[in-house]
């Protein structure tokens, strides 16, 4: 099971994947070239929802199709700093 985990610092905001960076997948499509945001819906939110659901379901299409609304539900409602495990991630898809 993945953890994910975001943060803001002076350098900005940061994510990680089981303490690595996480990739923000700029290849699959380039919602934000200012990088991850959340907490609210936008550009920042979308491309975070994108990396997140690529990472997990290693599935580029999917994470496509469904970054959208998994952004709507989940990422514009994060706290400053959050966790969200794959279990967490799974059971949001299941919702959407």
């Amino acid at each position: 099971m993945k953890l994910y985990e975001g943060s803001r610092s002076l350098a900005g905001a940061v994510v990680t994947v089981d303490g690595r960076p996480l990739d923000p997948r700029l290849d699959l499509r380039r919602l934000s070239p200012a990088g991850f945001e959340w907490t609210y819906e936008g550009a920042g939110p979308q491309q975070l929802a994108l990396a997140l659901l690529a990472d997990h379901l290693a599935d580029d299409a999917r994470a496509l199709a469904l970054h959208e609304a998994f952004m709507r539900d989940v990422v514009a409602e994060l706290d400053n700093a959050w966790e969200l495990s794959s279990a967490d991630i799974d059971d949001a898809l299941g919702r959407i």
